[in-house]
């Protein structure tokens, strides 16, 4: 009976364990691309303000980054995550709906050497500010092949973990931590924001939010309003959320056994 009853308690123990999210109900990550003017303006007091920390996937060579690095420097200082995000930023001019992909930074003419050479690039200028080897990086559109190569499977070792762009809440189970699922977020309330975190701790799950513009400066936008209440409901339910940057949450992962083995 005694044996009988260790062995349930093991079993319960190993199930919370896999629903954990360092001792939280859920995690939630945010993440916001192109190197804004707006995320240092607006995004970094907010979060700040709040005592939370964001990730920051920077485009090296967009102007808010290279004519503002004093700036960014002091982000990092503050233990906010520098990620990459390439240095131009390149899609695949090839899928429908790209007309705003340029002749010069179409991924679909790139090779596999090039975008690597800048990503690589992008890495050394993110590391002159913050000091750091242990990187992130998330896909410039979601693409993540040249020619229909993987071109992050050459220099995985550059990387902890990437983040794509499937709409999915991640598991704490084994997770391809290199194509890591994100919420795209364009136009929603602070409510709506709100609801998918509730969905999440529901669920025993992470949601990473993928902002671009907040209050202005990218077609694809949130408003100041909705972003400061969704920051709001994350630091009022601190006891059961664990709002973490991309890098953290994906150690985390690998320190639990969540991150699926890939060659």
């Amino acid at each position: 009976m005694k044996k009988y009853f260790l062995l349930l308690l093991s079993l319960y123990s190993f199930s919370v364990s896999a629903q954990d999210w360092n001792k939280k109900k859920c995690a939630v990550v945010l993440t916001y691309d192109d190197a804004l003017n707006v995320h240092l303006d607006k995004v970094v007091p907010a979060l700040d303000s709040f005592k939370l920390k964001g990730t920051f996937y920077l485009t090296a060579a967009a102007a808010p980054f290279s004519k503002r690095l004093p700036e960014w420097k002091k982000v990092a200082a503050n233990k906010h995550e520098l990620a990459n995000h390439t240095l131009f930023h390149p899609c695949d001019g090839s899928q429908p709906g790209r007309s705003f992909v340029t002749p010069d930074y179409n991924l679909a003419t790139y090779s596999v050497r090039r975008i690597q050479d800048e990503v690589k690039m992008t890495n050394a200028a993110l590391e002159a500010l913050d000091g750091k080897k242990e990187r992130t990086f998330a896909y410039p559109c979601g693409d993540t092949k040249v020619a229909g190569v993987s071109y992050l499977d050459g220099i995985k070792g550059e990387f902890v973990a990437a983040r794509g762009v499937q709409g999915v809440m991640v598991q704490n189970s084994p997770t391809d931590l290199y194509n890591v699922g994100s919420f795209m977020i364009n136009g929603q309330t602070g409510d709506e924001l709100i609801s998918m975190v509730k969905k999440a701790m529901e669920t025993n799950s992470m949601i990473v939010f993928l902002f671009h513009g907040v209050g202005g400066e990218h077609a694809l936008n949130v408003s100041l309003d909705a972003h400061r209440k969704l920051l709001q409901f994350l630091k009022q339910n601190e006891k059961e959320i664990w709002t973490t940057t991309f890098l953290e949450a994906a150690k985390y992962m690998k320190a639990t056994g969540s991150a699926q083995k890939t060659n």
